[in-house]
């Protein structure tokens, strides 16, 4: 009976071990030394507050955005959590007209689907978690399309920040020799 309870002890020790091996490189990877760092990107004016939150990955001479046959890493029409690790996640501290949508003040993910010459950005309503796969569909709060523009120089890493352009400030999405503009109207939002 000791032997038994001698193993088992052994045995439960064990898989503890092996469990906090697993948090720990778990840890490591997301949050201590993550390969794509997390980074936020804000505006801020008297009367809106914009936040994103996303993780930036790094070209390292791969084909970022093309045909699914030629191992693009974000392949055409295919989902993209717009950026890597955790979902991206945008959160306006009033109501905004977001590429002509009306949105809340809230938090909200968003992700996309890359296409050549155009990107179909979604607002959704899930808001955190690793996002390798698609969310629900319910969860969509909106979703429009935005054209591409095509960049002088490549962009080493994935980057979101804004650009105030007359009375309209725009939300942008940059990587390898991509951008992607969002308007985010603020004359209404400025009285």
């Amino acid at each position: 009976m000791k032997t038994f309870k001698m193993i088992l002890k052994a045995f439960v020790g064990l898989v503890l071990l092996i469990a906090l091996v697993y948090v720990g490189i778990y840890l490591s990877h997301f949050y201590l030394f993550p390969k794509s760092p997390r980074s936020t990107a804000i505006f801020e004016s008297d009367h809106l507050k914009v936040k994103v939150t996303y993780y930036r990955p790094y070209k390292k001479e791969r084909l970022i955005f093309g045909p699914e046959e030629e191992n693009a890493l974000v392949p055409y029409g295919k989902y993209w959590r717009l950026g890597a690790n955790f979902t991206t996640k945008i959160k306006f501290n009033r109501m905004v007209s977001f590429a002509n949508q009306t949105l809340e003040k809230g938090t909200y993910g968003l992700y996309v689907y890359p296409y050549e010459g155009c990107w179909t950005v979604y607002v959704h309503e899930k808001r955190s978690g690793i996002s390798y796969n698609e969310p629900e569909q319910d969860g969509i709060i909106t979703q429009f399309d935005r054209p591409t523009t095509t960049l002088d120089e490549p962009l080493e890493q994935f980057t979101i920040d804004f650009q105030e352009i007359e009375d309209t400030l725009q939300l942008r999405f940059a990587w390898d020799t991509i951008l992607v503009h969002v308007p985010i109207e603020i004359e209404k939002f400025t009285k």
